[in-house]
């Protein structure tokens, strides 16, 4: 019987090595790994984070909830942490895959590196082979078949690879683990079509963090799932998940946001942006605002008055107006007041969203979106394909270190959070990973974090 694609990629992803990998592609992981610690930062003091931080809190451990004195099991901590990762949409992306890899295979690899003993290199080697896993899994899909593109539903397989590697499993264990992972993962079966997107549920993903790291241990305890799990052709491409294993690797193809909502709004955001950078008219003077774009764009809730947060999150025409209204950095962090600001409410019922056929049929390789503002008697049109923090409109180090520095600055004094920025981007490969969680600093009040003011200054 030939090997069956769970087994052949179970195969190729633990035989990953650190001499197999570019310095450019580790730069790459601990560049995600700020991110993320970015993410969860801006993200600590949200209802599922404080939330799944309280329950993590009772089931004893040694491994960290990031920014906060306590501990907890790691399949705990891992959940809790990727609560706080995902919470406002501001976690890296892959667009082969369609979501976040890093909010669910980072939390993981440190938690598990924690309890096993693993390097600080062991980790960056497994954060690169749970997004591979991940990311090949997912492109692989068909798409145009998906009930919903919720990365919950694949996150659980880059959780499973990252874990199994770093606990030096078979791969016959790490197979049966994948393919558990993928027959239990959540159905999320609301998020085709409910009304209430903006809840905290959302993808899934810290659930998905959870199951992972529960599916390993099951198949090291020897349970069984549906092996050929990945061979049925009317769902996956094979040769998406193994061809050309290892001469690319998919973490080089991550995108980091500048902004707290759907990547699918960036391009609208960006165009619309570079529209307000030339002092043709002022927002007052703004008679509508057209979003020409594709057609799963239109799926998003898009509530001109966003009653949450995550409703926010995935409404184009609030998020155009508020940038409108406050600028770029404004969308670095959504804060509750935001909600209340009529100004911007007033502004997002100017906003129409059109499908067009040409753009749409980018997707998903690109988002893209052209805006057109109605204004003073006059249009104005500006179009973007790429959204900035894509792998071809790069963010720097130094952006994504101001990223981070922005988001701690009013509950951490600035130098730890300076130390630890060049920590994550220089920490020696052959320390403990838990030297990386020991200095990370903690929230004044140890299990807070107060909203910042976001106002004025360079776009991060």
């Amino acid at each position: 019987m030939s090997m069956l694609t769970a087994q052949r990629l179970s195969r190729d992803l633990l035989s990953v090595r650190r001499s197999a990998l570019e310095p450019a592609t580790i730069e790459n992981s601990r560049r995600c790994l700020l991110d993320l610690f970015s993410a969860a930062a801006a993200g600590f003091n949200t209802t599922p984070a404080t939330a799944l931080r309280s329950l993590a809190s009772r089931r004893a451990g040694e491994s960290r909830l990031w920014f906060s004195p306590l501990k907890a099991s790691p399949e705990a901590a891992a959940m809790a942490n990727s609560a706080a990762a995902s919470a406002l949409d501001l976690d890296d992306g892959h667009r082969w895959a369609g979501g976040h890899p890093g909010a669910a295979i980072i939390p993981a690899s440190l938690a598990i590196g924690e309890k096993t003993g693993r390097s600080f290199g062991d980790v960056l080697v497994a954060v690169t082979v749970g997004y591979e896993a991940a990311v090949r899994i997912a492109a692989a899909r068909d798409f145009n078949k998906l009930y919903a593109l919720s990365t919950g539903r694949w996150s659980s397989y880059g959780v499973v690879a990252a874990a199994g590697w770093l606990r030096n499993v078979q791969p016959e264990q790490l197979a049966q683990a994948l393919v558990i992972a993928g027959e239990l993962s959540p159905w999320l079966i609301g998020s085709g079509f409910s009304r209430f997107m903006g809840n905290h549920v959302k993808e899934g993903i810290p659930w998905s963090t959870h199951l992972g790291l529960m599916a390993l241990d099951m198949a090291c305890e020897g349970m069984t799932g549906p092996l050929d799990l990945f061979d049925n052709s009317e769902h996956y491409d094979r040769d998406k998940m193994t061809k050309d294993f290892g001469a690319a690797w998919r973490i080089d193809g991550v995108y980091f946001k500048p902004y707290a909502c759907c990547r699918w709004i960036h391009t609208a955001l960006d165009a619309l942006s570079s529209l307000l950078d030339t002092p043709r008219f002022t927002v007052a003077e703004i008679d509508g605002i057209e979003v020409h774009t594709v057609r799963r764009a239109l799926t998003l809730n898009n509530h001109p008055e966003p009653s949450s947060l995550e409703s926010a999150q995935y409404s184009f025409p609030f998020c155009l107006a508020l940038l409108a209204c406050d600028g770029p950095r404004s969308l670095l962090l959504l804060r509750p007041e935001h909600l209340e600001r009529r100004d911007v409410t007033a502004l997002a019922a100017k906003v129409r969203l059109v499908v067009d056929p040409e753009l749409d049929g980018r997707f998903p390789a690109q988002c893209p979106a052209r805006v057109i503002v109605h204004a003073r008697g006059e249009v104005y049109s500006e179009q973007v394909d790429v959204p900035l923090g894509d792998p071809t409109r790069p963010l720097s180090n130094l952006t994504l270190a101001r990223k981070f520095l922005l988001l701690t600055r009013q509950s951490i004094a600035g130098e730890p959070s300076k130390r630890f920025c060049r920590r994550v981007l220089s920490m020696d490969e052959g320390l403990p990973s838990s030297n990386l969680i020991d200095l990370m600093p903690l929230f004044q009040g140890g299990d807070m974090i107060r909203p910042i003011n976001v106002q004025g200054g360079d776009h991060a």
